[in-house]
């Protein structure tokens, strides 16, 4: 990013710019960069120096839907810095991503309507200078890749993605919000499923994958949501047969109507609550999936419109 001058020491204060070693990042892994700073006409000491990751969030209050940004990690990297008049001063980094972070991009393509940033923040004399924001394309996890692989082997089209705050039932989160990637369902289902949204949750250990359908109502059937919801190992996630797994699961759905359904588990030891159960193992190929939509959408984005508000500590503000 563009170098800022930091604003609580006027006039020839010294200036910052972070520069990543790479914009790209995967769930649990790791970012490494440098925070350079230039020293101004004066030596100063800056407090701290903190990254921290913000990204857009959905939030609902009763009847009223709205929008913010929010921190959801952070990190100091350095405290009490010393910068002599002139001198330049390069603060070199590791920056852990949680496993939670929401997914940006799949293969090459921006998934439209998602926005993962580093922010750089510098507290002076207890008062935080926040700056700009380094963009991130945050990339699924190889247990995620094949989940993915299989919506688009089965034929479902992107339509778009959000984070919505709040907990899922059953599934641990550490974050304050879950992210969502909306499908329209392949043709077969187009009749009877108006859409399908996929959401992931991630450890270390296991992956949480869980599946929303919203049924259409017809004329001897009413409509509603269905869910299911598989929790797995890393590895028994690249092996599972996705492609199997999605499709009986889509059919019991179309088949049974707008129940409430939701399993855990996966190969047997599951605990079904009110719908529709199976399992499965190993299967196919997304990259196709979210290129005619995501592609061109996002050329127009600009970051310092998405972002405007940090929340504090994951502290939500509507705008």
């Amino acid at each position: 990013m563009f170098k800022r001058m930091l604003s609580a020491f006027g006039v020839g204060g010294p200036s910052v710019d972070t520069v990543l070693d790479s914009p790209h990042a995967t769930p649990g892994g790791v970012v490494t960069g440098q925070v350079r700073i230039q020293g101004g006409s004066n030596e100063v000491e800056i407090g701290q120096v903190v990254l921290s990751l913000v990204t857009r969030v959905e939030i609902e209050h009763g009847d009223h839907e709205g929008s913010t940004t929010a921190e959801f990690h952070r990190v100091v990297v350095a405290q009490a810095v010393k910068v002599a008049a002139g001198q330049p001063l390069s603060i070199p980094f590791r920056f852990p991503i949680p496993w939670e972070t929401p997914i940006t991009a799949v293969g090459s393509t921006h998934l439209h309507g998602m926005t993962v940033g580093v922010r750089t923040e510098l507290v002076i004399a207890g008062a935080p200078d926040k700056g700009d924001l380094d963009p991130i394309s945050v990339h699924p996890l190889p247990s995620q890749d094949r989940v993915l692989d299989a919506f688009g082997a089965l034929g479902f089209q992107f339509r778009k993605a959000d984070v919505e705050a709040g907990h899922l039932h059953g599934v641990p989160q550490e974050l304050g919000f879950y992210q969502e990637i909306e499908f329209h369902p392949p043709a077969q289902f187009g009749g009877r499923l108006s859409q399908v949204e996929l959401t992931f949750v991630a450890n270390p250990h296991e992956l949480y994958v869980v599946l929303e359908a919203d049924k259409r109502g017809g004329m001897f059937s009413s409509g509603g949501d269905a869910f299911g919801h598989f929790a797995l190992s890393h590895h028994e996630a690249q092996g599972a047969d996705w492609t199997a797994i999605i499709s009986q699961w889509m059919a019991q759905v179309a088949e049974r109507g707008g129940q409430h359904g939701a399993q855990h588990g996966y190969g047997g030891g599951y605990e079904q609550h009110g719908g529709y159960e199976q399992h499965g193992r190993r299967g196919p190929g997304m990259g196709a999936v979210v290129g005619g939509v995501a592609a061109g959408v996002v050329g127009g984005m600009v970051l310092g419109e998405v972002f405007e508000e940090v929340g504090e500590s994951f502290g939500f503000d509507e705008e």
